[in-house]
Formats: C-alpha cells, structure tokens, sequence
C-alpha cells in the first residue's frame, strides 16, 4: 500500500492587504538558509539528531531492504517510530520509507535498528524475481493450449 500523493504547494502571488497601524520596531528574524537543491529551507539538523539518538551499532541495511512490522505501533513509540510502523504493514523497502518520511537514509538506518532490536520490524532481503523462462517452453505450453 503507498500513502495519498499530495500535491505540492505553488506560491500564490500576494494579496493586497489594509495595512494595519505600525507596531514597536521589532529585531529582524534571521532567515533560514536554503536547501541545496532550492527547495525552500533546509530543515533543522538538530531534529534528525534527535530522531537519530544512538551511536551504537547499525543493522546491515541496503536501500532495498525490506521492512515488515511486527506489531502496531506501541504508547512509548516516537512519532517516527510509530510512522515506520504504520506505514510497515505491508512491506516496503527502506528508501520507500526513507522518502515517504523525509528522512536521510542514515537517520533511516538508526531508526529502524532501534526498531529491529526491540523486536518491532522484520528486515529481510528483496525477493529476486527467477529468470524468464525459455522461450521455446513457452511456445510449447501455448501451443498445448490451443490444441485443447
């Protein structure tokens, strides 16, 4: 299952406004540095260190990993937490789960080890599709057919 597609957001152009009577000068608010691909601003790094909280060792993760959960997400969950498990009902792998919640595959990988030590998620290899079979066997079968 994906989640809804949501459509991005244009900017509108400015409406005029009644200009309301002029307040107390105010420090100007410092701007938020741009995203490199000049998206808008960049988030915080301070937050993906916060959803990042362990140093320890990190489960062997490939982008293609697929992560299954176990249970429904639990009371003491954080909000990321709780989102993977959601969203992990159904399998997905780990750069599906890594766009949907808008977080670097690192802070990803710390994520769901956290989530794979307690025992909340399954990862497991991709399922590789067997070679297509030869072409003359399936010729074969579908002439069997016809002849039916």
């Amino acid at each position: 299952m994906t989640p809804p597609r949501r459509m991005r957001r244009r900017p509108q152009p400015p409406t005029p406004t009644p200009q309301p009577a002029p307040e107390p000068a105010q420090p100007p608010q410092p701007a938020l540095p741009e995203a490199a691909d000049g998206q808008g601003p960049r988030a915080n790094p301070e937050r993906l260190y916060s959803v990042a909280e362990s140093d320890d060792a990190r489960a062997e993760l490939d982008l293609v990993t697929l992560i299954v959960a176990r249970t429904a997400p639990p009371v003491s969950a954080t909000p990321e937490q709780a989102a993977v498990l959601r969203l992990c009902h159904a399998p997905l792998s780990v750069a599906e789960l890594s766009a949907y919640l808008r977080l670097p595959f690192s802070t990803m990988t710390v994520l769901l080890t956290e989530l794979i030590t307690a025992e909340l998620v399954h990862a497991r290899a991709p399922i590789v599709r067997q070679a297509v079979p030869d072409r003359s066997l399936l010729e074969a079968v579908m002439h069997g057919l016809q002849r039916l």
